[in-house]
């Protein structure tokens, strides 16, 4: 991500009066919070329960490290001191750090979300070989690793190198922000990387997913009429319970729906900062008002909160393992009394 002062994208030169500062730490505090919880959960969930150290579920565990990190580790305890005070006190050198994890953070948790999409693309149209490959969990690791360095890749040596290669600094001394701020070209290059063509991924992943699942559901039905047609006639009277045609149309538009959301989420939390960010460093930060680039900036944050309750809660897998967690004397009393945290979903 591109930001002029830190995190994410906020510029704590605007932030002139105390009020606005304290209602902008309140907010921070709050989604520290639910994030931390929420990804804090999935990485204890798979340290605890074995049965989760397949290949698929080693991408949530991605992405919840890379959501957490970008919350507890490194961006919110050094950005809440900045934007109280809005002056930069620790260092060009810790600056940069700060930038580097930032951007390489945010940049993984997009690419961990495309690696999900993908994985879930292989899971429904070719089944029989990726069943075959979930216990080859060194595939999973590489892929997560080419995530980390293609998210370095992309931001961090910018970051380092950018004032060598220009022969100065536009930061400020007590300011901390990326050099490339007001490069519109590099941004808009990066950007096609880090939003546009994850989200092209994301969408195609997943309108193929229910795509290939409805043709399937279709299939079945017809081969059932097909059968039907050639039972006897004495038979044919039963028919296809209507129930049946109902659920099979209630289903696929739960399908739907939960892929839709998916795509909406993402889009909606990374399109508005992705465009803003373009635009403000064509026009050098002259055409748009700072409130719109700060909502912008919180909906990129946001989606760290959002992403643990989007993807592995949809799995029963981390369900399970959520209720041994939360509700260990619940876990042992019979499957079908555990109703601990969460409606039982069959595809999320």
């Amino acid at each position: 991500v591109s930001a002029p002062q830190g995190g994410c994208g906020y510029n704590v030169a605007c932030c002139h009066h105390m009020n606005v500062c304290a209602l902008g730490s309140l907010g921070l505090v709050k989604r520290y919070t639910n994030t931390v919880l929420g990804n804090a959960l999935v990485i204890l969930a798979f340290k605890v329960d074995k049965s989760l150290r397949r290949q698929c579920n080693y991408y949530f565990l991605n992405l919840a490290i890379s959501d957490f990190l970008v919350v507890r580790a490194f961006c919110i305890p050094v950005y809440i001191p900045y934007i109280l005070t809005g002056r930069w006190t620790l260092g060009r050198g810790l600056c940069k750090l700060w930038l580097v994890m930032d951007y390489l953070l945010c940049s993984a948790s997009v690419f961990s979300i495309v690696l999900i999409s993908y994985d879930r693309f292989l899971s429904v149209t070719r089944a029989v070989s990726y069943r075959a490959r979930q216990s080859m969990t060194h595939q999973a690791i590489i892929n997560m690793t080419a995530v980390w360095v293609l998210a370095f890749v992309l931001y961090g040596p910018a970051i380092i190198f950018w004032e060598l290669v220009v022969g100065r600094s536009r930061v400020p001394k007590d300011e901390c922000f990326a050099e490339f701020y007001y490069s519109w070209y590099f941004l808009l290059s990066a950007s096609m990387l880090e939003f546009f063509s994850p989200f092209i991924s994301v969408a195609f992943f997943n309108l193929s997913i229910y795509l290939s699942i409805r043709r399937r559901r279709l299939h079945s039905r017809e081969a059932q009429l097909h059968l039907q047609a050639s039972e006897p006639a004495s038979a044919q009277g039963e028919g296809i319970p209507l129930s049946h045609n109902w659920g099979f149309g209630i289903k696929l538009a739960k399908i739907a729906k939960s892929l839709a959301i998916i795509v909406c989420v993402f889009a909606i939390c990374w399109a508005p900062y992705t465009l803003l960010m373009i635009i403000r460093a064509a026009c050098r930060g002259r055409c748009i008002q700072h409130h719109w680039y700060e909502v912008t900036f919180w909906l990129l944050w946001l989606n760290s909160a959002i992403n643990p309750f989007l993807y592995p809660l949809c799995h029963s897998s981390f369900r399970r393992a959520f209720s041994k967690i939360l509700c260990p004397k619940r876990h042992t009393t019979p499957p079908s009394s555990i109703k601990c945290c969460w409606k039982e979903q069959k595809y999320c």
